[in-house]
């Protein structure tokens, strides 16, 4: 007889993301190298000068530094919290299982707030938690509740707590004293508060300091922040101890010599990102006035993407990717209504913008899309 998973795995759903579906594209007819991908919330812009031309430099025939040693000694420089309190990973997402495997018991409840990442509850199902789920509603702007946080934590005792801050895909962004609410009703709860588009927050506040508190991690993702997908690479910050017990449980090498040596290098080229940032600044409020115009509702967001209520967002998506522009359909997040959109260069905003209107007039219920 073939052996089988364990209990839980044999059904466990897939998480969906943004990105391209090489399958589909191709299915389509399509040029990978045609489309223009709006559903990804990465900086946009190319990597700065001679970061390229230093990848083909890096020696590739020796295991990379388990301890990621100098890649976090630069963390730390930047920072400003010793290196013993940051773990790089692979991806925040490698983080975010890593801490499940270390610290979730199975039947432990975690909290989390919807509509949000679908890897927490993934991660959260192959942990053997129980999921308490706390849903923000449509008419605030899907702004969670501080009073019915904290009810929840006293009434639950979870064991962890994911809060996206901003939140995906909303953009929602918290305020210090939102989250040092939660700190201080979760006793010994684990808060793992996930930073991965904090760089595109126009004014945001210093979270590092909150590891001090005890049960706090900190993610944060140099993937979104430098536009680096294809290398992987995330750190979490927290007290020395819990660093220490995530360490141990880490698998060796999980940050590969390329990621560590590009991490070093654009981490020097503090100017790329603020350029960056005001760049998609001003794309995203060019596309938010121009769908606006087009007579959609656009939620307010404080990251470097947006929601827009389109109807059918499957529809909308599908009828945009043949014309090669590809947005986020929402339905993962339980949002059938919504896309995600992130901005691209101007010109290719403008490009989508353009394809947007001529496929506006044929998408269903488009009079209740229409702001009042």
């Amino acid at each position: 007889m073939l052996l089988r998973p364990k209990r839980g795995m044999v059904n466990l759903k897939k998480g969906q993301h943004g990105g391209i579906d090489y399958a589909e594209i191709e299915a389509l007819g399509i040029d990978p190298n045609d489309i223009l991908d709006f559903s990804v919330c990465t900086n946009p812009f190319p990597l700065p000068p001679g970061i390229k031309e230093t990848i083909g430099t890096i020696a590739i025939e020796q295991y990379p530094d388990s301890e990621a040693t100098e890649l976090r000694q630069r963390l730390s420089e930047r920072l400003g919290v010793p290196p013993e309190n940051i773990l790089a990973g692979s991806g925040t997402t490698e983080l975010i299982r890593l801490i499940a495997l270390t610290y979730f018991r199975k039947g432990d409840r975690v909290l989390i707030l919807e509509p949000t990442y679908g890897e927490y509850e993934i991660t959260c199902r192959i942990a053997g938690a129980r999921i308490i789920r706390h849903r923000a509603q449509e008419a605030d702007s899907f702004t969670p509740k501080i009073a019915d946080i904290t009810d929840l934590i006293q009434k639950h005792r979870p064991g962890g707590i994911f809060i996206c801050n901003p939140n995906n895909p909303t953009g929602k962004y918290l305020s210090r004293h939102w989250i040092e609410t939660v700190i201080d009703a979760i006793n010994d709860s684990l808060l793992i508060l996930d930073e991965a588009y904090v760089a595109f927050v126009a004014e945001s506040w210093h979270s590092v300091d909150l590891m001090t508190r005890g049960n706090v991690i900190i993610l944060r993702s140099m993937t979104k922040d430098y536009g680096l997908p294809g290398l992987r690479l995330g750190y979490a910050v927290a007290c020395r101890e819990i660093i220490d017990s995530l360490r141990q449980v880490c698998p060796p090498w999980n940050v590969n010599t390329v990621a560590q040596e590009v991490g070093k290098a654009v981490l020097q080229n503090e100017e790329y990102l603020e350029q960056s940032q005001l760049k998609i600044i001003e794309a995203k409020q060019f596309l938010i006035s121009e769908l606006s115009q087009l007579g959609f509702h656009v939620l307010p967001s404080d990251a470097n993407y947006f929601l827009v209520k389109v109807g059918s967002a499957r529809k909308f998506r599908d009828s945009l990717l043949k014309q090669g522009m590809l947005v986020r359909d929402c339905s993962s997040f339980g949002l059938p209504e919504y896309v995600r959109i992130a901005p691209r260069t101007m010109p290719e905003c403008e490009k989508l913008i353009a394809a947007i209107t001529s496929i506006a007039p044929a998408m269903e219920n488009r009079a209740n899309l229409i702001i009042e």
